[in-house]
């Protein structure tokens, strides 16, 4: 199993930054790809950007130039800086954990944090 929890979320201004952080525990050795998803009110949940195993980056294009995902393998967390934001960047952001096994996929979910972008 893998749990995963985020945390930095909150309310900031247009053109302002966040720092979103995503700790991992478990067996995060079967782990290939974590990524950051996002739900806006009324919207389906939407890929913002993923990283694999061996450091391969997938950027919404929506969020390329502005995001930037990171982890720290000792710590076992992931982070997603985020610059510039906009109010259509307003969601609710979860961590995923991404792992296959015998072609199954499975997917582990955080909790979510909310990212709010408002003046």
């Amino acid at each position: 199993q893998v749990q995963l929890v985020e945390s930095g979320g909150g309310l900031v201004q247009p053109g302002g930054s966040l720092r979103l952080s995503c700790a991992a525990s478990g067996n995060m050795f079967s782990i290939y790809v974590m990524g950051w998803y996002r739900q806006a009110l009324g919207k389906q949940r939407e890929l913002v950007v993923s990283i694999a195993r061996g450091g391969r980056t997938n950027y919404a294009d929506s969020v390329k130039g502005r995001f930037t995902i990171s982890r720290d393998n000792a710590k076992n967390t992931v982070y997603l800086q985020m610059n510039s934001l906009k109010p259509e960047d307003t969601a609710v952001y979860y961590c995923n954990g991404l792992r296959y096994s015998n072609n199954v996929r499975y997917d582990y979910w955080g909790q979510g944090t909310q990212v709010t972008v408002s003046s």
